[in-house]
């Protein structure tokens, strides 16, 4: 499914909903034309209205990472393209926790930390962190976001460490606006950073 919107001074910008991710192309007058790939699990499918635009935001940090021009190019068409956002992150969702979820089932207790009373709610896969590095270091830059990359390398290691995992997210809320980038890239993360992760909410 795909939207196109058109403005003599913003430009073209085409949203196109491809598997399991949206694909946002924009050009702009005098500048490149840009592409970006976000996937569609880590965009919470509650959009938020503003005056002009309607923005999908991210599960973990509030952040915009889709915005669509409010009714454009028409009403009918816009607002197709909103419901089937809203139905594809949902359920992309769904389905990566689902999977998630039913690994931590696996587990008849789930780990305890008495040193500081944390527990991770859900079982942390390493392969899943393994790649979830592999890709921040192919397209963000581990020079970029040093600090995560070592808490996720500290995570993989020991996956059932609640510290561990209370780096990981010390590092994520450190690195401000690469938290979009970093998302897109590293789906898996917003898996394990979503929806209160030590279950203390």
């Amino acid at each position: 499914m795909k939207l196109v919107q058109k403005s003599l001074l913003k430009g073209t910008l085409s949203f196109e909903i491809v598997d399991d991710q949206v694909i946002v192309r924009g050009k702009r007058p005098l500048k490149d034309a840009e592409t970006l790939n976000v996937m569609l699990n880590v965009l919470n499918p509650e959009p938020v209205i503003t005056d002009s635009s309607l923005d999908f935001v991210s599960r973990v940090n509030g952040e915009a990472l889709v915005s669509l021009r409010l009714g454009k190019p028409d009403a009918d068409s816009f607002n197709a393209f909103v419901a089937e956002m809203k139905r594809r992150a949902q359920a992309e969702y769904n389905a990566a926790f689902r999977i998630r979820s039913s690994d931590s089932q696996s587990d008849e207790t789930p780990p305890e930390f008495a040193d500081d009373g944390m527990r991770i709610r859900q079982k942390v896969d390493p392969d899943g962190v393994a790649s979830s590095i592999e890709m921040l270091v192919a397209h963000v830059g581990g020079d970029a976001i040093p600090d995560l990359i070592a808490a996720l390398r500290g995570l993989q290691a020991a996956p059932e460490d609640g510290q561990a995992m209370a780096k990981v997210v010390a590092a994520f809320n450190g690195i401000g606006p690469r938290q979009g980038a970093v998302l897109t890239y590293a789906p898996y993360l917003s898996v394990l950073l979503s929806d209160d992760p030590f279950g203390i909410g």
